[in-house]
């Protein structure tokens, strides 16, 4: 089965790499950016980016993010996609508040500072968790 017009074997690649390249963030207590993780992304895998200007392979790209997650929360129970926000900007993206509440983390009218809040604990956490 495809979605965003990938296979299953390119998403397992895909977040095989993003995974190790979160967790590597985590140890040296570093933020990184969509642009950066899609670059890394491409030069780890020698697969095509994400073309970030387009809506659908941000979706895409959230996508991602969503199943490094999956693969991580049960045991951490934090998501590593903390670790990821706007080039320019300090806050995660629409889609890491959106899964936090679907993961029961984080109410679904949650205010913004109460956002800020959890994604600011989710990073402390992820550093002290990956030290």
């Amino acid at each position: 089965m495809t979605r965003y017009s990938r296979d299953e074997d390119e998403w397992g690649q895909l977040t095989g790499a993003a995974l190790k390249f979160l967790i590597e963030r985590a140890r040296l207590q570093k933020m990184t950016t969509y642009t950066e993780l899609n670059a890394t992304l491409v030069k780890r895998t020698g697969l095509r980016g994400f073309d970030l200007d387009l809506e659908s392979e941000r979706a895409a790209m959230g996508h991602l993010l969503g199943l490094v997650v999956d693969r991580t929360f049960p045991m951490t129970k934090l998501m590593i996609s903390a670790l990821v926000h706007y080039l320019n900007a300090n806050d995660a993206g629409p889609g890491f508040y959106h899964l936090a509440a679907e993961l029961g983390l984080l109410p679904r009218r949650a205010s913004t500072a109460a956002k800020q809040e959890f994604w600011i604990g989710q990073v402390k956490a992820l550093y002290a968790h990956y030290a």
